[in-house]
């Protein structure tokens, strides 16, 4: 029993979408368009490796908004300025974490110290007082 080796086990090593400009897709429109049959016209997709619903998406977009419907809504401005917002909030966040942890252990830490500090005075006190004779263990009388 043989099974097929894997190309790799990395997990970051997925294939990467495509994106396309919009100069790339209005140029891709108007050679579909112009080609004279569907022969042709499924030779441009084959060439540019793209499907026919490239092509209506494309097209739907450029007479809903001309250029401008043709840019990836996916890579825009806006779209950038939002991821990093979200990774400057992420990093916020971890560092939260990892400050609220710390005073966590300063605040312990604290507390343990002010015990210590508390037994120690009591110790100390109850030696700076004369000891008492212990009266549990009975001494030898002289005779």
């Amino acid at each position: 029993m043989t099974s097929k080796p894997h190309e790799s086990l990395d997990p970051d090593a997925r294939p990467q979408r495509r994106t396309f400009t919009a100069e790339f897709k209005a140029r891709i429109l108007d050679e579909y368009e112009s080609a004279p049959d569907a022969a042709t016209r499924g030779a441009i997709l084959r060439r540019e490796r793209l499907y026919g619903s490239h092509i209506l998406d494309w097209r739907k977009a450029r007479d809903a908004g001309a250029a401008a419907g043709l840019t990836d809504r996916r890579q825009s401005a806006a779209r950038a300025a939002k991821k990093a917002e979200n990774a400057e909030l992420a990093r916020l966040q971890r560092e939260n974490a990892r400050l609220q942890a710390e005073l966590s252990k300063t605040q312990t830490a604290l507390q343990i110290m002010g015990k210590a500090h508390a037994l120690l005075e009591l110790l100390s006190e109850s030696a700076d007082t004369a000891p008492t004779p212990n009266r549990s263990s009975p001494r030898p009388r002289r005779r």
